[in-house]
């Protein structure tokens, strides 16, 4: 994927990050596919962690729009992962939004949970075929006490 796309796609989630912590339902709507395919990694307890301020009934929740301001947002091609921390609910977060055509489709969300990126990448030596696996990116902000999972783009 040319570099280009990749920085659109930073955008593209820059945007809606800003978008969420404004309220802008609008630029949501244009941002988010109407079916968008949400994730869920980590404790049961923050399984609505994200949810509500993507629907919009967050009024209800104890999760702030500020909580969602991200430390980090690095691009994978059509992958871009953001990193935060929402120091009034102790809560570390990794979210992975997938983006497709100029629009999010996926996002995978990730808390309290610390998040490896790895890249596979196949090669033929003659007849046998192998794949290899390294990482390219690790959550940083979260500690050592929480679980690990591998997002393998």
């Amino acid at each position: 994927m040319p570099i280009e796309q990749e920085d659109h796609n930073k955008k593209l989630v820059t945007d809606l990050y800003k978008a969420l912590i404004s309220k802008d339902t609008n630029t949501m709507q244009h941002l988010l596919a109407s079916d968008l395919e949400w994730w869920f990694h980590g404790p049961p307890c923050h399984r609505h962690y994200l949810v509500p301020i993507l629907t919009g009934s967050s009024s209800s929740s104890s999760i702030s729009q500020e909580s969602l301001v991200p430390n980090l947002i690095i691009g994978f091609g059509s992958v871009i992962v953001a990193e935060g921390y929402d120091e009034k609910n102790m809560v570390w977060w990794v979210h992975a939004w997938s983006i497709s055509d100029g629009i999010i489709t996926e996002v995978r969300e990730y808390v309290n949970t610390s998040v490896y990126v790895t890249k596979l990448g196949l090669h033929s030596e003659d007849v046998v075929v192998g794949s290899s696996c390294r990482c390219i990116w690790q959550s940083k902000l979260c500690d050592g006490s929480v679980p690990g999972l591998i997002l393998t783009i």
